[in-house]
């Protein structure tokens, strides 16, 4: 077995853990936010987001690379066996993010006032809604702090355990503070609170199960001042990559917020809650990418190391395309079905913002795993940079002119650029690439099969419920039989997937169905 395999496997494993715990926490999430949707107002829910807007930008402040560094360093040192260096980095990171929460906290506290009335233009009373929100900075800290541990240690059935400790105390509290008439004030009042608890288990996992029972062979102590200095040499460049990044969309946010309704901000956000169903694939996938590329040396593995990465994007869009023109294609059944037709601008705006994920095709989940596994952090900030310089004049731009709808075509047309630019970084540097071939077959089966499928929908008038299980099971049916016959996945992927797969215990049968049913349509097929 090859040792990409090998690696696919230990990817495979822990990303199938976390495909479980998106897909349990998405399911609880889910259902708290279409009961939310169903007990508000699109504008009080839109009221909502925005109070959440603040505490989210400032919050990008709080750490500086430190988190990347951990999940770096914690994997690097653990495959080295170094104990010692391994504890240093977790007790340095955690002090370094709760220092700079607590920090950031009670500045945007103290901006409350400010930003509702005098940039949101919303009522003075509403400022209590961010003042809540600024103590999700603090309790951050310890989500953040305890998940990188659990990646850099590839343990991610204790990032899947966060993820449903939060989804599980998120959708009982909102839902309960609304049903008790807290309307907006209920939804970031129980967002906040769900957060503390969240991060009290991640900090007590943190501790028990990692930081001491990873002792020190010797009392050398946890020099913090030289492991933060170590972790900001490799973080910091790639911190900069990531707050200009984030800054850019909360920025578009910020925009959002000035020149568009409570109830377009309402429809918008319905939307991005249905792109959960996606990230079930994109969220595990680019998770489990960070670790397996920072353990591939160019000097000695580069071969093993563009295979990794050419299969990496090949696998993420076998999943996700699909997946993304799908919901697609059936925006409108998904909305109006399960949270009904009050929220009329969704179903265009769910069809438009799944597009992003549609670069998946295109290596977007490995292009940035890639270079920071392989310390090329620079380069991440220049390709940031490239995003920011093109993201914010088209905001300024399209925003004001066409609301959601600018804010949706700045995301899509801000990050090829970027994209273009780290693709031919990456070829060449390390001399690897995407299959482009496959990618584009993946593509056009995806469009083969919803051409179909809205082509039946168009037929039917039936209730919104009974159009789209028919057009879930009609785009998956075309979808399969496309994919085989244009040779999209051959046998060769079906032997790859089923010895990634072979150590996921009782769920490896599962997915031995769609393998074999793509088998024996290849064979059919076979010309």
């Amino acid at each position: 077995m090859s040792k990409a395999i090998r690696m696919a496997k230990l990817s495979a494993k822990g990303g199938f853990n976390l495909f479980l715990g998106v897909s349990i926490s998405s399911v609880v999430s889910a259902a708290g936010v279409v009961l939310l949707m169903r007990l508000l107002t699109r504008s009080e829910y839109g009221l909502a987001t925005i109070a959440l807007i603040p505490p989210t930008l400032i919050g990008l402040f709080r750490d500086w690379g430190i988190n990347s560094a951990m999940i770096k360093y914690v994997a690097q040192y653990r495959s080295e066996n170094k104990t010692s260096k391994t504890r240093k980095i977790m007790a340095s990171g955690l002090l370094f993010e709760l220092a700079l929460g607590i920090l950031l906290s009670i500045i945007s506290f103290s901006l409350a006032s400010f930003l509702m009335t005098n940039v949101f233009h919303r009522p003075l009373n509403s400022k209590i809604l961010i003042e809540v929100a600024s103590i999700t900075i603090i309790a951050g800290s310890f989500v953040t702090a305890s998940q990188s541990t659990f990646i850099g240690f590839e343990r991610m059935e204790f990032n899947s355990l966060i993820m449903i400790c939060q989804s599980i105390f998120k959708s009982f509290l909102t839902t309960s503070m609304v049903i008790l008439g807290y309307s907006s004030l209920g939804v970031v009042l129980g967002q906040t609170v769900a957060f503390i608890f969240t991060g009290i288990i991640g900090i007590a996992i943190f501790y028990f199960i990692f930081f001491r029972k990873n002792q020190e062979t010797e009392n050398s102590g946890l020099e913090l001042s030289g492991t933060i200095k170590a972790m900001f040499k490799y973080g910091l460049p790639l911190s900069v990559s990531t707050i200009l990044s984030e800054f850019l969309l909360q920025f578009y946010n910020f925009m959002m917020a000035i020149y568009c309704s409570d109830s377009a901000i309402g429809d918008f956000q319905a939307a991005v809650f249905f792109t959960v169903l996606i990230t079930f694939f994109t969220m595990p996938i680019a998770t489990v990418l960070f670790p397996a590329f920072s353990k591939l040396k160019p000097e000695k593995e580069m071969e093993t190391l563009r295979t990794v990465f050419q299969v990496s994007v090949k696998y993420a869009a076998m999943l996700t395309i699909p997946v993304t023109v799908m919901i697609m294609i059936l925006s409108k059944p998904l909305v109006f079905a399960i949270i009904g037709t009050k929220w009329s601008d969704a179903p265009l705006f769910l069809t438009l913002y799944s597009i992003n994920f549609l670069y998946s095709g295109l290596g977007n989940l490995s292009l940035g795993n890639f270079l920071n596994g392989q310390g090329e952090t620079k380069v991440t900030m220049k390709l940031a940079l490239i995003n920011l310089g093109i993201g914010l004049p088209l905001s300024l731009t399209l925003i004001p002119l066409f609301g959601i709808t600018g804010l949706i075509a700045t995301t899509l047309v801000a990050g090829i650029p970027s994209l273009a630019v780290g693709l031919w970084w990456i070829k060449r540097h390390f001399g690897a690439t995407i299959n482009w071939v496959s990618s584009t077959k993946i593509f056009l089966a995806s469009v083969m099969a919803a051409v179909i499928t809205h082509i039946i929908l168009s037929q039917l008038n039936f209730q919104y419920w009974v159009e789209l299980v028919a057009g879930g099971i009609t785009f998956l049916i075309v979808y399969l039989i496309a994919a085989s016959l244009i040779r999209a996945v051959d046998k060769n992927d079906i032997n790859s997937l089923r010895e990634m797969l072979s150590d996921l215990g009782p769920f490896s049968h599962l997915f031995q169905i769609p393998l074999g049913i793509i088998e024996r349509l290849l064979t059919i097929f076979a010309f």
